[in-house]
Formats: structure tokens, sequence, C-alpha cells
């Protein structure tokens, strides 16, 4: 039975990585990768500047939250207009998605931003932005695969 399993499992690990071996074949899904990382830049830069105006005035786990929230809302609008281009699909069905990925993307910023700021000793804003770093691969895959599909 555990044979049976294993052997389960190594076949859809093999047609997912096939899939990704085409997916990286094909020069349009790096163009969306590209037009990614922009829009990806302008909600860092929207996530990080809420950051610095919000800190102040209230925990910082909650600055980075609303934070987050900001940038999410500007990147889904641009992601869905520019960088994968959907006319199809209704879009705030799309929105709760991109949220739920967002909400994904936020758990694994909130953790590493804690982690740096309390075990870490980093500065708020560093860790921030390293943050923010770590979670937009989590965030470009769940998008492309799941909310734009």
């Amino acid at each position: 039975m555990d044979e049976a399993r294993a052997e389960a499992a190594s076949a859809v690990m093999r047609r997912h990585a096939q899939r990704v071996r085409v997916a990286a074949g094909r020069p349009a899904n790096w163009m969306e990768l590209v037009r990614y990382c922009c829009v990806g830049g302008s909600g860092y830069l929207i996530n990080l500047g809420v950051f610095l105006v919000a800190d102040p005035s209230m925990p910082y786990t909650l600055a980075f939250t609303v934070a987050f929230i900001c940038a999410a809302t500007s990147n889904f609008v641009w992601n869905r207009l520019w960088t994968f281009r959907v006319s199809h699909g209704v879009p705030h069905h799309q929105y709760v998605r991109f949220l739920t990925v967002s909400a994904m993307a936020l758990c694994l910023d909130l953790a590493v931003l804690r982690a740096l700021v309390e075990a870490g000793g980093m500065a708020k804003v560093t860790a921030a932005a390293i943050a923010i770093l770590v979670a937009t691969p989590v965030s470009f895959l769940g998008n492309k695969l799941w909310t734009f599909q």
C-alpha cells in the first residue's frame, strides 16, 4: 500500500515538474512575470509608504496589515488589467480570490516580519521590506494559477 502511495505521489510530482518546464519555456509567461514584478514594485512602494504613515499611530502589525490591504487592492486592479490582461470572469469573484491569496501571503509576511523584528532585532521598516520580498513568489503563483486562470 505504501509503495502505491509513493508511486502515485511520484507521478504527481513528475506531472508538476513537466508543467513547470513547459511554462518556463514560454516567453509570454516571462513577460507576465516582468509585468507582475512592475505592479508588485508599485505595491511594494504603496505598502511601505502606508506603513511609514500608519506605524506611529498604531501597533506595527496593524499598521502593516492596513498597508498590505491598500497595496493588495492596487495590485489587484493593475494585475487584472495589465499583468494577466483578464477580460473573462467576474471581477468581484476574482477580487475575493486575490484577497485570499493575499491573506495567505500576509500571514507569511507577518511571520517573517515578527521573526525579524522580535527575534532578530531588525529595524521594523527593513524587516517589512524583507517580508514583502519573501512573500512575493507565493502570491505570484497563487494569482497566476488560481485567481486569474
